[in-house]
């Protein structure tokens, strides 16, 4: 049977509540993925534990091949350009991130299930513009990558914070969400914005990259993207399994998004009754802590 024949699971009469999570849940990793950071040093407010996912990290013996990695700096008397080598090896940190994203949505380079898109080259480019960063296909063809980084953000970052880890965690965590977007099927260019810059934010979540800001906020749509979609995708994890992102990119790869059939296929549900279901979870939550913190003051 096909990924795209499975019958759809049957509809859950109570709320979605995640599972306990075992050691053999967790994705395989990379031969020598980012290190995860122990955020609980830092000397910005980080997000709740209950807020960041468990990753368990093993060795692989069989990395992903790899394409070709560039590095091309546009303005290299900019502050940033220093601050950049001095914070991250870019030799070792790019090949790290972008094993760590075909980890989390291919799992292993000889599965059968996922099949990563045809990257032939990633060139990392560090500029002066607006904007964080973004990605982009080369006048070559569609199948080479330009990722092009404000040094101005690094810069911003550098000012804004007295961690200095800070740096590096974030031109790590924006590579990493960058690379997503090589390596990410879009529906013949149909998938909503959202939902793109929401599994690229899942990655980098599950990579242990979130930044200080990060937080669940469920007072809107499920598409805002980014972190915000980023937290409703790590629900699904948690409740469908862990293979449940990896299997939602793939069914990106040959089909146009609808989004009835696009959800009703994978878990039986549309995506607002996925939401509320998250929406509902993430309220209860919320009411435990403060049920909780009221106990510890009493």
């Amino acid at each position: 049977m096909t990924f795209y024949e499975q019958t759809p699971v049957p509809r859950p009469t109570t709320i979605l509540e995640p599972p306990t999570s075992k050691p053999s849940d967790a994705p395989e990793a990379s031969q020598t993925p980012i290190p995860i950071h122990n955020k609980s040093s830092s000397t910005d407010t980080s997000p709740s534990s209950d807020d960041t996912p468990t990753t368990t990290t093993t060795t692989s013996p069989k990395p992903f091949p790899l394409p070709t990695l560039r590095l091309e700096i546009r303005h290299l008397t900019h502050p940033a350009s220093n601050l950049f080598f001095s914070s991250i090896n870019p030799a070792t940190v790019l090949p790290d991130c972008l094993q760590n994203v075909l980890r989390l949505l291919y799992h292993t380079p000889h599965s059968h299930q996922f099949h990563p898109p045809p990257t032939r080259s990633v060139t990392l480019i560090l500029r002066d513009m607006d904007g964080v960063a973004y990605t982009t296909g080369t006048d070559l063809d569609h199948d080479h990558k330009e990722i092009h980084f404000n040094l101005n953000h690094i810069s911003n970052v550098a000012s804004s914070s007295t961690d200095p880890t800070r740096v590096r965690d974030e031109i790590t965590g924006v590579i990493t969400h960058e690379l997503v977007h090589c390596y990410q099927w879009d529906a013949k260019h149909s998938c909503p914005g959202g939902l793109i810059e929401g599994i690229a934010d899942w990655v980098r979540l599950n990579c242990d990259l979130s930044p200080p800001h990060w937080k669940k906020e469920v007072d809107g749509a499920w598409d805002r993207g980014y972190q915000h979609t980023a937290y409703f995708l790590q629900y699904l994890q948690e409740i469908f399994g862990s293979g449940t992102i990896p299997r939602l990119n793939e069914k990106l790869r040959h089909h146009k998004y609808h989004k009835d059939s696009f959800w009703e296929e994978q878990f039986g549900l549309s995506v607002e009754e996925l939401y509320e279901g998250y929406v509902q979870h993430h309220k209860e939550e919320e009411n435990k802590k403060k049920k909780k913190k009221k106990q510890q003051d009493l």
